[in-house]
């Protein structure tokens, strides 16, 4: 599994484009803003994108779906209980950050467990509920797609519609924190760490 990080977006949102080396097969994880950009990427490394993938559905992590959409013909695929968020601009939040913006329905309803299979890559979705009610994190063997759930010494936000803090931090106790201590965290915004580094130095699951 080959991996691309590109900070995008006025947030500074982490878009990762993942391929298969053998095969170019890529999907795009959270395209957040910039997509003349992330599709410079793809076209320069001439891969064909199978999926789009939105961790959760807040506007910073879906603005660029359309375009990709259009100049690739992926699929978008979203956990179901945030699914309403594509289409609606207050659910999104991006009614308040000066736009609106509202993407086609998804193609691909997610639950826990499902597994998306990208050339000779094999991404597995944990179900993560706490930032969002759909929010989901992608295991693909020893990288871990955290979205907005974890970051390096820090949660995802509680405070928006839908959000719950206890049960975000059950979602990390019970079904990241029981991965391996090697497992690369690669979150929505910020540095990339380690869950054995979480495990030892987040304050919010101490």
């Amino acid at each position: 599994m080959k991996i691309i990080a590109l900070e995008v977006g006025s947030l500074g949102t982490n878009c990762y484009i993942v391929y298969c080396e053998k095969t170019r097969a890529a999907a795009v994880i959270d395209p957040g803003g910039n997509a003349e950009e992330i599709l410079a990427v793809i076209n320069g490394e001439n891969l064909k994108v199978e999926c789009i993938i939105n961790t959760h559905g807040h506007a910073d992590h879906i603005q660029a779906n359309a375009k990709i959409k259009q100049a690739t013909c992926a699929p978008i695929f979203i956990h179901r209980e945030d699914a309403d968020m594509l289409t609606s601009i207050h659910r999104n939040l991006s009614v308040f950050i000066g736009g609106g913006i509202k993407c086609e329905p998804a193609d691909r309803l997610l639950q826990d467990g499902d597994i998306i299979r990208i050339g000779e890559i094999a991404l597995t979705v944990i179900h993560t509920p706490g930032h969002t009610p759909g929010g989901i994190c992608l295991l693909g063997g020893d990288v871990l797609f955290s979205g907005d759930t974890l970051f390096a010494e820090s949660i995802g936000r509680t405070d928006f519609p839908g959000g719950s803090y206890r049960q975000l931090i059950h979602s990390i106790k019970e079904k990241l924190m029981v991965l391996d201590d090697n497992v690369r965290v690669l979150p929505g915004h910020g540095p990339e760490t380690t869950i054995g580094w979480e495990r030892q130095h987040n304050p919010f699951i101490q």
